[in-house]
């Protein structure tokens, strides 16, 4: 596909700590956090005027997916307004605490793990086409998801052999299974829940769910880009070396742990290939792919050369190739470099409380907000594209009509419900399904709809 539907639904850890000495359980933390939207939107589970949504999660988790986009700068954009219109949550919430006598600070973490071991996910869609099979898709695209991480892992600390180490990726010691309709019970990789929002005769969504929530906007370019690329070059039918995992579980913990990049990764056929040499194959195998097709966007030859750099980085074991660009990359000089002069071990509080801090979505507190003000992060998007996401929803995908028809509704006060292919007016003659065409930027159902609730009573 030449041109793709992109989503990111990102699970935000809700930490509430007070001054007073007065707890709250996450749940009432959530209802604080919550109270504007089940205000205005009589529910916890809403669609925003953006064309996003917004939702309470299993575990007091708030959530918010992106509306459909179908440009990576604009996914980018979306996804980084999601923690601008949480972030304004939280100080109505910290207004309303303090009105009912509580002290204390919300904080909101875009990370994939908390200090129980609990993990929650960052979960990327993508529109295929029906026509593909999906075992073949799975099949190959699996040791590049397994891999992955060490291009795109947010960095973590984990205990490995009794020692405390940072790794590649968060979330990969919570997967269990290479596929599954599972999303909580028995991570997967890929989740294979059939709802492709769109003509199902037509289209698939392939519902990734392995991968870290990214802070840098490069690692998100980065993340989103390489695996439509390969996706891309699936599609179309090429053939390329047999890379199916014989255990992919096993290898992903194994990779995560390694930060050469040297595990050596069994395949079904019998081969031995380190991490390293399954993504250079990948990342030759998609060049050649790109020199007979063509780049189908413009920001094809960043994505390239981040990859690349990457991998070189993690050959070389030299970081600074790519240390403002790549989560992990940027995560590892701070720690290393806070350790050192401190003459702290990787195991102090101190460097677990960094390791947090580094996800605060609070651009006042969040380390990795802090860097990029200093000019030590790259950057995607500018303040401008974000700001304007967090009002307008893209204005080339389905998501479009669906905020005209939310807003809409909200300034009439009429009863409504909608989510992404329904929309309906409560209080007059039905909806609308939009379930053909993701692309569709009108419909004039939706406009009648419109109308008849501007109407007087």
């Amino acid at each position: 596909m030449d041109r793709r539907i992109f989503g990111i639904e990102t699970e935000y850890g809700l930490s509430y700590v007070p001054l007073d000495g007065r707890r709250l359980t996450p749940e009432d933390a959530a209802r604080h956090l919550f109270k504007p939207v089940v205000d205005w939107g009589r529910s916890s589970n809403v669609f925003l005027g953006n064309g996003s949504r917004l939702y309470l999660d299993v575990g007091s988790h708030p959530e918010y997916a992106t509306a459909e986009c179908d440009q990576l700068p604009q996914l980018i954009a979306h996804d980084r307004a999601g923690e601008a219109i949480l972030l304004d949550l939280v100080e109505q919430a910290e207004e309303d605490l303090a009105d009912a006598g509580h002290q204390g600070k919300l904080y909101l973490f875009k990370n994939n793990v908390d200090s129980a071991g609990n993990s929650y996910g960052c979960h990327e869609n993508y529109m295929i086409s029906r026509r593909t099979e999906f075992k073949r898709l799975a099949d190959m695209l699996i040791p590049f998801l397994v891999t992955r991480q060490m291009l795109t892992g947010a960095g973590h600390l984990v205990e490995v052999d009794g020692q405390t180490r940072f790794v590649f990726s968060q979330r990969a010691d919570h997967v269990w299974e290479g596929v599954s309709s599972a999303t909580t019970r028995s991570r997967p990789i890929i989740n294979t829940r059939d709802e492709p929002h769109a003509d199902a005769e037509l289209y698939r969504r392939l519902h990734v769910i392995v991968g870290d929530s990214s802070m840098s906007e490069t690692t998100q370019l980065l993340k989103v880009g390489a695996t439509d690329l390969v996706l891309r070059m699936i599609e179309s039918g090429e053939i390329y070396h047999d890379l199916r995992l014989e255990n992919p579980i096993r290898s992903i913990r194994q990779v995560s742990h390694d930060f050469t990049g040297q595990t050596v990764v069994r395949l079904m056929g019998g081969d031995e290939p380190t991490a390293l040499q399954i993504q250079w194959q990948l990342l030759e195998t998609v060049q050649n792919f790109l020199d007979r097709h063509g780049a189908h966007h413009e920001l094809v030859p960043r994505i390239m050369e981040l990859w690349e750099h990457t991998l070189t980085a993690v050959q070389e074991q030299d970081f600074s190739l790519i240390d403002t660009d790549i989560d992990w990359a940027i995560k590892h000089k701070l720690l290393t470099g806070y350790a050192a002069k401190h003459n702290l071990g990787m195991d102090s509080h101190r460097i677990a409380q960094l390791n947090l801090t580094y996800h605060d979505i609070d651009p006042a507190r969040g380390l990795f907000h802090l860097l990029a003000k200093r000019g030590m992060a790259s950057t995607v998007v500018s303040n401008e594209q974000i700001r304007h996401a967090v009002n307008h929803p893209p204005q080339t995908t389905r998501a479009a009509i669906r905020a005209k028809f939310v807003n809409a509704a909200r300034a009439t006060g009429r009863r409504y419900s909608t989510d992404w292919v329904h929309m309906k007016y409560e209080e007059g003659p039905g909806g609308v399904v939009l379930c053909k065409d993701p692309f569709a930027t009108e419909d004039p159902r939706v406009d009648e709809l419109i109308e008849l609730m501007r109407q007087p009573v």
